[in-house]
């Protein structure tokens, strides 16, 4: 079985999340700087089987998406085309920094490395990731 993977996509960094193989846990991969995002991704999907790629979906508590939503579209599109065998899924991302917080900060992790903006984007990562695993069980289960 191939890998799912999650990006939590930002103007100037992008955390992302993978499954096991198994798909049944979810993990933070790493966290990369967004101009080296495209490149990044191809070079990963050409040395691991992933089956399919979510994308954090930023909408407002109103439900209207929120600007980032302006950057994330063409990103989604240009990988579509780069990758088109590899479906591309949208998922809630409410939420998810601030529980990312929460998750840091629970952990016991000292007080300079919760600071770290790029631990943050990679547990965000992982937290879509996990919600969209979470997500399709409940489905399969109705």
């Amino acid at each position: 079985m191939a890998r799912i993977l999650a990006i939590d996509y930002g103007k100037k960094r992008t955390g992302l999340a993978v499954t096991d193989e198994l798909q049944l846990i979810a993990g933070g991969l790493t966290t990369v700087p967004t101009a080296e995002l495209v490149d990044y991704l191809l070079g990963y999907v050409k040395k691991e089987p992933v089956e399919r790629i979510v994308v954090g979906l930023p909408k407002q508590m109103n439900n209207a998406p929120s600007e980032n939503m302006c950057r994330i579209e063409p990103f989604v599109n240009r990988m579509r085309k780069l990758l088109p065998d590899i479906p591309i899924k949208y998922h809630d991302e409410r939420f998810t920094s601030v529980l990312a917080h929460q998750a840091i900060l629970a952990s016991g992790i000292g007080k300079m490395a919760r600071r770290n903006k790029e631990l943050v984007d990679e547990v965000s990562a992982t937290i879509i990731l996990q919600s969209y695993m979470e997500s399709r069980r409940l489905a399969a289960e109705r």
